[in-house]
C-alpha cells in the first residue's frame, strides 16, 4: 500500500531547449517553471487530502538525475519501497509540430508501477478535453509507453513519469499555459493519486 507521494518537477532553467516556441501573443512555455508550478499546485492539494507527499527537487536549477533518484531511494528507504511513488511530471515535445496528446511511461519490466500508471491513464482521458489525443501502447492491458528514463529505472520504489501534453503543439501549448488548462493537468494527478491512496 502506498503512503508516501514523491514530485518530481522534470528539468531546471539551465536544461538546454525544454520550452515552447514563442507565440505569435509573447507568451512562451519554459518547462522548469510550469512543471514547478504544476508540482506545487498537486502538493499543495494532496496536503489538503492529508497525503504525505513531497517533492524531490525544490531548486530552480538543474538538478542531477543521478542526484534526483538518490534523493527518491533515500526517502523510499525510509518509508519502505513497496509503500512510495514517484511521480516525474514533464511536458512532451517534438520536431513535428502536429504531434499532440498526452502519455505516460514506466520503466521496461511490468511492475506495481504498470497498475498506478493504468489509473493515471483513466484519470487522464477523464479530465482532458474531449478529443485530447491518449497515446499509448493500446492494445495492451496497461497503455504506458515502456522507457528507459532515468527516473524510472534507477529508483528503487514505483515510478511514473507523465507527459502532459507537447509544449511544440500550438493547441496543446495554449491549452497547457491557461487556467482551465493547468486545473485539469492538476486535477488528473491529485485524483490519480488519490486512488491509488485509496485502493
Amino acid at each position: 500500500m502506498i503512503r508516501k507521494i514523491l514530485l518530481d518537477p522534470g528539468h531546471g532553467k539551465e536544461t538546454p531547449g525544454k520550452r515552447s516556441p514563442k507565440w505569435e501573443d509573447g507568451s512562451q512555455l519554459l518547462e522548469w517553471s510550469y512543471n514547478r508550478e504544476i508540482s506545487k499546485r498537486v502538493l499543495r492539494d494532496l496536503k489538503k487530502h492529508g497525503v504525505h507527499a513531497e517533492e524531490i527537487v525544490t531548486e530552480d536549477t538543474d538538478i542531477t538525475l543521478t542526484e534526483r533518484c538518490r534523493r527518491a531511494n533515500e526517502i523510499a528507504k525510509k518509508f519502505g519501497v513497496s509503500s512510495t511513488l514517484l511521480v516525474s511530471i514533464h511536458c512532451n515535445a517534438a520536431e513535428n509540430v502536429s504531434a499532440s496528446g498526452w502519455e505516460i511511461h514506466t520503466a521496461p519490466a511490468v511492475t506495481k508501477s504498470d497498475e498506478y500508471a493504468e489509473v493515471f491513464w483513466l484519470e487522464a482521458q477523464a479530465t482532458l478535453p474531449k478529443g485530447t489525443r491518449m497515446r499509448g501502447n493500446l492494445n495492451h492491458k496497461f497503455k504506458t509507453w515502456k522507457s528507459n528514463f532515468t527516473m524510472l529505472t534507477r529508483t528503487n520504489c514505483p515510478a511514473v513519469l507523465t507527459e502532459n501534453l507537447f509544449m511544440t503543439n500550438r493547441g496543446d501549448c495554449k491549452y497547457l499555459l491557461s487556467e482551465e488548462g493547468k486545473k485539469a493537468i492538476v486535477k488528473l494527478h491529485v485524483n490519480a493519486i488519490l486512488k491509488i491512496l485509496k485502493n
